[in-house]
């Protein structure tokens, strides 16, 4: 069917068109359109008079790399892209469809919201679309991307979804804009300010993905769909692959030899990967933790690791609940989990009790317990205290746990550790700094290795960081074909502290 869209409109605000979006993601040729001759049975509000063409969203199907995807795109040239109830039954049917295909779902949200005319019609639509992405959740993958506004209850969709892309000027994303903010808290804000791009990448975590333009955007979508499994059946084993040979003798570089420097965990994630295969996810989120996949030998892995580069690696609420998502997105698509531990602890202090680090750090315990994807663990350096048992530590059933000979695996640090112990000691004694520094020293000497850990089986062995990526791939090729067996408890499902 000939059809012309009104692309000028949406070139003078610097975006794309709705189909020029499908077409950027989509092989050429590859995009059939379905349901182009819906349009709304309004009659109400003058109504009866306008046309809206597909009711303004374009959906269908096609292919990324040869492989089939579902789409939607919102058309803001349509009475603002507003949803109706033909507009939900749209989007919720392509939806089902995805589900039914077991294909991957990208939905492109550009819209000024519910379509008032339609009154409670419009609400209907919303909620059929949030049931169908809670039934698709961790069956296939879901991937938004917010291209203009989204407002009140179009935000849920996106936030019921697998990864949230943004971008940069043209993207806002929140429950109420900036005059309802206004009139009820007398906040002046601007839309960038309470829901662009940049504060939902960096503060509230909504954002998995942020770009400068639309170009690149669809770019690294394309890029992620090459790389993850495109529903929950396929498994990418490391049973059929041999390992290929990656030079790691300058890995331990990497590390300070002072145990209270920082550097960058990613330096050592990227150095166990296939090269240019990591792909990093919430990057500006939470920088305490990186998440993310790469590859060892052409296959796929989840990664966790704590970042000392910021905020030393510590565990808080953001970086706790960072973790335990992604933990759970793998577990559902059967992607190994290796993590790279290095982290002082839990962040202490009031602001943090507040907000709720005990809720937000069962989340990582519970996550990490429940997944029944192969599990390793290498730690790096530090592992204190509670944070040391909820980095997948064997205690929560990692399969394998490995420390470099640097590692520190104890209740806390030497000084805080000496402090508690010999406090009443030290208050009695001429020499305080002296016999600190000893005691320092003997604590560090007997307690600041892997060594005690490894002779209790905690750690399954020490290894030399050149090894690092080898013995990494020959424990997943071991836990290739891993079946977690069952408990037998008849319960419908547990209850994770959200």
């Amino acid at each position: 069917m000939d059809r012309r869209y009104d692309l000028e409109k949406q070139h003078k605000k610097g975006k794309m068109h709705a189909i020029e979006r499908i077409q950027k993601l989509l092989d050429a040729n590859s995009f059939f359109e379905i349901g182009q001759e819906v349009t709304h049975h309004c009659k109400d509000f003058g109504m009866d008079t306008i046309i809206t063409p597909y009711d303004g969203v374009i959906t269908g199907y096609g292919t990324v790399d040869g492989k089939k995807v579902c789409i939607y795109a919102q058309d803001f040239t349509i009475m603002g892209g507003s949803l109706g109830k033909q507009h939900g039954e749209k989007i919720s049917g392509i939806i089902e469809l995805a589900i039914k295909a077991k294909c991957p779902l990208i939905g492109i949200n550009d819209s000024g919201g519910a379509r008032i005319q339609e009154g409670v019609h419009a609400l209907a639509g919303y909620g059929k679309i949030f049931y169908y992405n809670t039934k698709a959740s961790g069956y296939i993958p879901q991937i938004s991307v917010i291209a203009g506004p989204c407002a009140g209850g179009a935000v849920y969709s996106p936030g019921l979804t697998d990864f949230v892309f943004m971008i940069d000027d043209i993207s806002n994303m929140f429950v109420t804009g900036p005059k309802v903010v206004k009139t009820v808290t007398n906040e002046d804000v601007t839309p960038d300010q309470l829901g662009g791009a940049f504060m939902h990448a960096s503060k509230s975590g909504v954002v998995h993905f942020r770009h400068n333009e639309e170009g690149a955007c669809y770019q690294q979508i394309r890029k992620l769909l090459q790389a993850i499994p495109h529903n929950n059946e396929l498994t990418d084993t490391f049973c059929s692959r041999s390992y290929e040979h990656k030079d790691q003798n300058s890995i331990i570089n990497i590390l300070p030899i002072q145990s209270n420097r920082t550097y960058d965990m990613k330096k050592i994630v990227t150095s166990c990967m296939d090269d240019d295969s990591f792909i990093e996810v919430h990057s500006e989120f939470a920088k305490n933790i990186v998440v993310g996949f790469g590859k060892i030998s052409g296959c796929l892995i989840g990664v966790i690791a704590n970042q000392p580069a910021f905020l030393a690696g510590v565990l808080d609420c953001d970086a706790s609940d960072k973790a335990a998502r992604f933990i759970r997105y793998c577990d559902a698509f059967h992607i190994p989990i290796v993590t790279f531990t290095d982290v002082p602890g839990f962040l202490p202090g009031l602001s943090q009790e507040e907000k709720g680090i005990i809720r937000h750090g069962a989340k990582l315990l519970y996550a990490y317990s429940e997944a029944t994807v192969p599990k390793i663990n290498v730690i790096i350096r530090k592992a204190y205290g509670g944070a040391y048992i909820a980095m997948s530590s064997k205690h929560l059933g990692a399969d394998f746990v490995y420390a470099w000979p640097t590692a520190e695996i104890a209740v806390m640090g030497a000084e805080g550790a000496i402090d508690v112990l010999y406090h009443q000691q030290l208050t009695k004694t001429e020499n305080k700094e002296q016999v600190r520094k000893q005691k320092i020293n003997e604590y560090e000497e007997k307690f600041l290795n892997p060594t005690i850990a490894a002779q209790h089986g905690y750690i399954d062995a020490i290894i030399e960081p050149e090894q690092t990526r080898k013995i990494i791939f020959d424990s997943l090729k071991m836990l290739g074909n891993k079946k977690e067996a069952s408990m037998q408890m008849n319960k419908k499902h547990g209850n994770i502290p959200l």
